[in-house]
């Protein structure tokens, strides 16, 4: 698979991408030379490999979850710069 300027330009538009022209020939040599290595990993032979959910076999040890006493709502609120009766007001982020 090769990608071509007009392939380029849409990846760019579509991933947001301010892509200069003279930028255009690195990136196409750049991608294309990604693209032909991905083609030579699909000649492997993968026979009887099991697929990975996770790279590393390490298991991320999670703590049960535990009902026990916690900070009051009151309490929590006390310290805010902005709150109302329930919630912590921060500024708008996004539009």
């Amino acid at each position: 698979m090769k990608v071509d300027k007009e392939a380029l330009q849409k990846i760019a538009h579509l991933a947001r991408l301010d892509v200069k022209p003279d930028e255009e020939t690195d990136l196409l040599a750049s991608l294309n030379g990604v693209l032909t290595w991905m083609e030579q990993l699909n000649e492997v032979d993968t026979t009887g490999v099991e697929p990975l959910t996770h790279i590393s076999t390490e298991i991320n040890v999670l703590r049960d979850d535990v009902i026990g006493n916690h900070l009051p709502r009151e309490q929590a609120l006390i310290n805010a710069p902005q709150h109302d009766e329930q919630f912590f007001e921060v500024p708008k982020v996004m539009e």
